[in-house]
């Protein structure tokens, strides 16, 4: 079953139940999904399925942390249990440690030992992490591990 298939049986399930914020989530999701494919003019594949919602629950957490800031605690909520339903189509995250691996394999392979070397090691590392950690996290790391 694709994820779109997913998304639409899930749909179908929340409407019966009445679960508004899911119901509306999901169809946010289902027309993110449709724009995207009009935009590319052909079928999505399941990467850039996965891609698409990435990028939705990327804008969740960037929501939660402006209304964090602003002390919007209800848009705060919403938000939340918008990322919530969204991170369970996503695959699994990876945990710190995890990361840390990858992160010390790639500035192995690519011989990096500088801050300069940022670049080449975040280019190694992006593929593997797409879509189960935060690129600025892994930055982060890989930015403590080289010292810069």
């Amino acid at each position: 079953m694709t994820l779109s298939e997913r998304l639409n049986e899930d749909y179908k399930a929340a409407m019966k139940s009445g679960d508004k914020t899911r119901v509306d989530t999901l169809r946010l999701l289902r027309a993110q999904l449709k724009q995207e494919q009009i935009d590319k003019m052909h079928a999505l594949s399941p990467e850039e399925e996965m891609a698409a919602l990435s990028n939705a629950a990327k804008k969740r957490r960037e929501a939660i942390e402006s209304y964090r800031q602003a002390g919007r605690d209800d848009l705060l909520q919403q938000e939340s249990a918008e990322l919530a339903i969204i991170s369970h189509y996503l695959p699994q995250a990876l945990s710190t440690d995890e990361l840390a691996q990858i992160i010390a394999t790639a500035i192995a392979e690519t011989s990096s030992a500088a801050a300069g070397d940022l670049g080449k090691v975040m280019g190694k590392i992006m593929p593997l992490i797409k879509g189960r950690a935060d690129g600025k996290v892994a930055q982060q790391m890989v930015r403590e591990k080289l010292g810069g």
